[in-house]
């Protein structure tokens, strides 16, 4: 299935369907810049915000989210809001505690989507259990992870009664995660790029740069396009207006199988976020 509109989206393993392309708010502090920029998303066209916790933000987005609705007439329910447990709070019942404090920040009844931030040893698991449990009691969609790799996918769900719907990870070009994207493929998880664009840093390449001028595009459009073909969820982050269009213009133009080849021979399994096998936050 390749995405031909912006409110494509995709149905995750529970039957709850999310947008291929969101917003994401990482690094943007609360005020008037990020209500300014969700808004304008919402305006353009986006269904999907990406915040979490640790941004310290979702009172500006829920600020956004609320101002949206009453000034465009678009309903909650069209909208999908994810956000993520901080590392600090993963035990059963600071996790249960974690998302009354993001719903009430964020001024929500529920969210679309709830995340465990990163795979922190010996904690995930009874975060896992809390979100099991909001999820069975209907306080949330959907329940995922972040920045897990197989083995802790495995370690969750060697024990789960709810397997998570999703994996939000770092992936772009230059760490294209191919192993981790068919384990999920097979276990029907989705699979969510963070930092799609690799924060800019894949601005200046050559071989994207060829590639976006053959399609008369921006080579952020180029990945962008790349990760829906490949079916892969993604949320890049911009709080400027012709950015958040620019990023939305994905839907009319189709990358070659040639292109999309070349695109994922650039991989050298390079981050620039921390290894989630070795941090210590």
């Amino acid at each position: 299935m390749i995405s031909k509109h912006i409110q494509d989206t995709t149905t995750l393993h529970n039957g709850v369907t999310m947008p291929w392309l969101g917003l994401g708010v990482f690094q943007v502090a609360e005020g008037e810049e990020l209500v300014q920029a969700v808004k304008t998303a919402i305006k353009q066209g986006y269904r999907s915000v990406d915040t979490a916790a640790i941004y310290g933000n979702e009172q500006s987005v829920g600020q956004a989210i609320q101002e949206a609705i009453s000034e465009s007439g678009i309903t909650r329910e069209e909208l999908f809001v994810t956000s993520k447990v901080w590392n600090a709070d993963l035990g059963y019942e600071a996790t249960l505690a974690a998302y009354e404090t993001s719903l009430a920040k964020l001024g929500l009844d529920y969210l679309d989507l709830y995340l465990i931030h990163w795979p922190v040893q010996g904690k995930y698991k009874e975060a896992w259990r809390a979100l099991e449990t909001l999820y069975k009691e209907g306080r949330v969609r959907a329940i995922g992870v972040s920045n897990f790799q197989i083995h802790h996918l495995e370690d969750v769900m060697k024990d789960a009664a709810v397997k998570p719907m999703v994996n939000q990870v770092e992936l772009h070009p230059l760490l294209s995660q191919q192993e981790l994207r068919r384990y999920c493929a097979e276990h029907g998880i989705q699979i969510e790029a963070w930092s799609p664009l690799m924060q800019g840093q894949l601005l200046e390449n050559p071989v994207l740069r060829e590639i976006a001028d053959t399609h008369h595009k921006s080579i952020a459009q180029v990945i962008l396009r790349w990760d829906l073909q490949h079916g892969i969820v993604t949320i890049p982050k911009s709080t400027k207006e012709h950015r958040i269009i620019e990023n939305a213009s994905l839907f009319d133009f189709e990358l070659t199988a040639d292109e999309v080849a070349r695109i994922d021979q650039l991989n050298q399994s390079l981050r620039v976020g921390p290894d989630p096998d070795n941090f210590d936050f």
